[in-house]
């Protein structure tokens, strides 16, 4: 399950890393906008520097992922941009969906392998030390 992991982890290092670095390049000459709401939406993230933001995101967790370093602070910021694009796909753009699928897919074997050190934060209670 170690090697598995390791896999994972790198692979959604790549992705991530690649594809906020590539939002670097894109802000100011984004792609042809889809049709609908799709495309409406897309327009509002780019022209509002929204995507400056979930690029630096993306390619600063890509690269934690990566060095192996701080990899449950990475999960957690990355849960979040994982989920907007699941959510996106799902109701706007399904054709896209198997990507942000197999994204999910690598994300949770990265997640369960560092199982423990999230259990802390499902406790119910917390005590100040």
């Amino acid at each position: 399950m170690k090697i598995a992991a390791t896999i994972a982890r790198i692979l959604l290092g790549l992705v991530f890393l690649a594809a906020g670095l590539s939002g670097f390049f894109l802000i100011n000459h984004p792609p042809p906008a889809p049709p609908g709401l799709a495309g409406e939406l897309q327009d509002v993230f780019f022209r509002s520097r929204y995507m400056l933001l979930v690029s630096s995101v993306q390619a600063v967790t890509g690269l934690l992922l990566l060095i192996n370093r701080y990899v449950p602070l990475a999960l957690v910021a990355l849960a979040a941009v994982i989920a907007n694009i699941l959510v996106f796909h799902i109701t706007m753009q399904p054709a896209g969906l198997p990507v942000p699928i197999v994204v999910t897919v690598l994300w949770f074997i990265v997640a369960w392998h560092l199982r423990a050190q999230f259990a802390p934060l499902l406790e119910p209670t917390t005590s100040v030390r």
